[in-house]
């Protein structure tokens, strides 16, 4: 072992119910922790810790941000040049960890992840979460679990997926649909925070008080990002620098005090230069080339701080072309062929064409679910608008969208509440583009018609004798 090396320290983790201690090397992307068996040979991978770096402050935020279950590992640090044989002796403790003599030796070693990382970074105990305040707005923990959202809530983001909420603010009734997340106030309550769906980004609007240049607005609209560090004021003679992002789930702008990100060395394999670390900390977008995805394949990828992801995204220059190009189709009046996936008829398109606000189902979220809402072409942006069900109800009632007269009795039928002769007793939601009941529906429905009158009128039910 190098000499050199002796006055430095090695981490070592343990999961729960097991006593066999493993070196950590890193952290996957995926937040699973890099390890391997700690001896000698491997000594070259080991995360070291000395006195005077800020490894351990580097690691644990990641740590704590990242990996879905924080609790389940506990962690040491030994010193290097003794590690082999102590950690023989480690081991035989963790057999009976809870024995006051083993306990007291194991944490004259043990650290713990709270100490190194940033207080909201530490996951949030679900005993405080309000869950009556949750039930208030139509959503049960059982719905948080199914979707994967607790997990991510518990740890300071905000659900991977919308939710329909509905309650009562001041006497109005809201219909909505939005992302969740948990943050504290300044009296160190939790409260539930509702990040609404926007039909656009504010970008005109001061955002924290700042107004946004047209280059910000431009890349908000192109990436996603801003594409540089923006000074906010936050507070009597104090200032953060930040990164701003759009939530492409919501249309949110989000902010992202630049001292919470850390830019690695290392990216996917790649050895990053101090210029691209400098232009990734200064929130540009920054090619990298040859980095190794989790199908061990090289790819290419501009690379970026995405304040709402809390991190580095990826993205494409061939799929940022296609969308430019699609941009460009549609301000000219060329309507696309095909909207998140579902293919548009010929009356679609030529109702988005007349400016009518048109109906569109089929669609699924990342999680496989079917969805369906509204869309609206915005010529000027060069894109499609879409709207939630809710988000079109509140529209239609202010007047800022037309509807799509080709499907009208649809749209009344499935989304107005509205029945007229034709669909008065089709209890199922009628079709894309259907405007009568299907043969099957008027069978049904004449069924209803005659048990109705059957009803109504016994006496003619029975027919009469000659």
């Amino acid at each position: 072992m190098d000499e050199n090396l002796n006055d430095h320290e090695v981490l070592l983790v343990v999961e729960k119910e097991s006593n066999e201690l493993k070196a950590v090397t890193g952290l996957n992307r995926d937040g699973t922790l890099k390890t391997v068996k700690p001896d000698v040979k491997n000594e070259p991978d080991f995360i070291k810790l000395d006195k005077h770096g800020d490894v351990l402050e580097n690691f644990f935020e990641n740590f704590m941000r990242q990996v879905k279950e924080p609790t389940r590992f506990h962690f040491f640090k030994l010193p290097l040049d003794k590690m082999e044989n102590m950690v023989i002796g480690l081991q035989e403790l963790l057999k009976n960890p809870e024995n006051p003599v083993n306990k007291q030796m194991l944490d004259e070693h043990r650290l713990v992840p709270e100490d190194f990382s940033p207080k909201q970074y530490q996951p949030i105990d679900e005993s405080r979460i309000n869950w009556e305040q949750l039930k208030g707005i139509g959503i049960m923990r059982e719905q948080l679990v199914s979707t994967n959202s607790l997990d991510k809530m518990l740890n300071w983001q905000k659900s991977p997926v919308l939710f329909p909420i509905q309650g009562d603010v001041g006497g109005i009734h809201i219909q909505t649909d939005a992302r969740l997340s948990f943050r504290e106030n300044t009296e160190g309550e939790l409260n539930l925070r509702i990040h609404s769906v926007r039909q656009q980004p504010e970008l005109d609007q001061p955002f924290y008080g700042t107004l946004l240049t047209e280059e910000d607005k431009t890349n908000l609209l192109k990436t996603g990002n801003a594409g540089r560090l923006i000074e906010f004021n936050v507070g009597e003679d104090k200032t953060i620098n930040a990164y701003v992002s759009v939530d492409k789930l919501t249309n949110e702008l989000v902010l992202l005090n630049a001292g919470k990100i850390k830019i690695p060395d290392e990216l996917k394999g790649v050895k990053l230069s101090e210029l691209q670390k400098q232009e990734l900390r200064e929130g540009k977008g920054v090619y990298i080339e040859n980095m190794i995805s989790k199908n061990q394949k090289p790819f290419n990828a501009t690379v970026q701080v995405n304040a709402d992801k809390r991190g580095l995204e990826f993205y494409f220059p061939e799929t940022q072309q296609q969308a430019h190009n699609q941009n460009e189709k549609i301000r000219q009046g060329e309507i696309p062929d095909t909207f998140r996936k579902v293919r548009l008829n010929n009356d679609q398109k030529a109702s988005l064409e007349d400016g009518y606000t048109v109906y569109v189902s089929g669609m699924k979220d990342r999680n496989g679910q079917d969805y369906s809402g509204y869309m609206t072409l915005n010529k000027a942006q060069g894109k499609i608008d879409f709207m939630f069900p809710g988000q079109y109800k509140e529209a239609l009632k202010s007047g800022l969208v037309t509807p799509d007269n080709r499907h009208k009795i649809q749209v009344a039928a499935n989304n107005e509440g509205a029945k007229t002769e034709v669909n008065k007793n089709v209890d199922e939601p009628m079709k894309q583009g259907q405007n009568q009941p299907t043969v099957q529906q008027h069978e049904r429905q004449e069924k209803k018609e005659a048990e109705d009158l059957k009803q109504d009128h016994p006496d003619k039910s029975k027919g009469r004798k000659m």
